[in-house]
């Protein structure tokens, strides 16, 4: 047992200016009891565009963690952009800062995909997680509710044998991104604020939580991107109840077509593996709530592993879907 706890945590765990443009680079924002800012970061190695970030940006809901917002070259307050908000932070823009070398290159596909003017101009906004405790805070907390009592009481039970931490902050994490965060950035930066503008995406663990960011706050985010989508729940394990509390919690909660759009996708090496097994069940779950193919994707690539190099391979997918004109 002692040995199937520490998989699980490992799994669970990857992851001179003018005054105008002086501004845009470090300005205060004061919250209750709070003074922080956001500073460039003038180190990283960035194909294109500008880092700026708040090392530990303050919440009343989640422990405090870095953000970082990318902008693209030329940006400007002139005109308004669209909005990416991002997970696992630390892992999109500069490989040489990782914990295994690798990154999402979100910054060389937005900059491509913007010159090409295959997309809306938007700016990212990277949230960073904290490895211990990434999946208590990625966990779409309400689907536990959709579990058998006795299920749910033998997994909590089993956990605290452990000492293994099962106190989810999923609902909370999304109180600070919409709540605290997003209002930040709003004021901050030339965004447009509307839903059909507004976009969250994650991979992994990240992939659940942007799919439960879009069932719990429908009118704040217009799409999901869901890449490796983690519908193992935790670690793949027999007679796994994680799975099916989770499609239960979308067929109940998730919005019905017609106004947003969600990107799902999934490979078959490493942990992504576990993953294909599912795909007719995130069919069928589109298919009754009205999605088509016009505003759902749920795509298949074969020999991708559960990696930033599979996902960098093919982010223009769910970049296009999403934010294309």
């Amino acid at each position: 047992m002692k040995k199937l706890v520490s998989i699980l945590i490992i799994c669970l765990c990857f992851s001179c200016k003018s005054e105008k443009e002086a501004k845009e680079d470090s300005f205060e924002t004061n919250v209750p009891s709070t003074t922080y800012k956001f500073e460039s970061v003038d180190d990283a190695k960035l194909y294109a565009g500008k880092l700026i970030r708040v090392d530990s940006f303050p919440s009343r809901n989640i422990v405090p963690r870095t953000v970082d917002i990318w902008l693209p070259k030329n940006y400007s307050r002139d005109k308004k952009y669209s909005v990416l908000y991002m997970h696992d932070g630390q892992n999109l823009f500069d490989s040489t800062t990782t914990w295994n070398k690798q990154e999402w290159k979100v910054d060389e596909w937005a900059t491509k995909l913007m010159d090409e003017e295959k997309v809306k101009d938007f700016i990212v906004v990277a949230t960073h997680n904290i490895p211990d405790i990434r999946w208590q805070d990625l966990f779409p907390e309400k689907a536990m509710d959709y579990m058998d009592e006795y299920e749910r009481s033998s997994l909590v039970e089993m956990a605290k044998k452990n000492n293994f931490n099962m106190d989810f902050k999923g609902d909370e994490y999304l109180k600070f991104l919409v709540e605290e965060l997003k209002p930040v950035i709003e004021s901050s930066y030339s965004v447009n604020s509307h839903k059909d503008n507004t976009f969250v995406m994650g991979s992994s663990m990240g992939g659940l939580m942007s799919m439960y960011a879009l069932c719990e706050y429908p009118k704040v985010f217009g799409g999901a991107g869901c890449i490796s989508t983690h519908w193992v729940g935790a670690m793949p394990m027999p007679n796994n109840p994680y799975p099916d509390a989770i499609f239960k919690y979308m067929e109940a909660n998730l919005p019905k077509a017609g106004s947003h759009k969600l990107y799902f996708d999934y490979g078959n090496k490493t942990l992504d593996e576990h993953y294909p097994q599912y795909a007719p069940r995130v069919d069928e779950i589109l298919k009754a709530k009205g999605y088509t193919k016009l505003d759902s994707k749920n795509l298949f690539f074969e020999g991708t592993d559960h990696s930033e190099n599979s996902w960098n391979k093919r982010l223009d997918q769910p970049l296009t879907f999403l934010l294309g004109k």
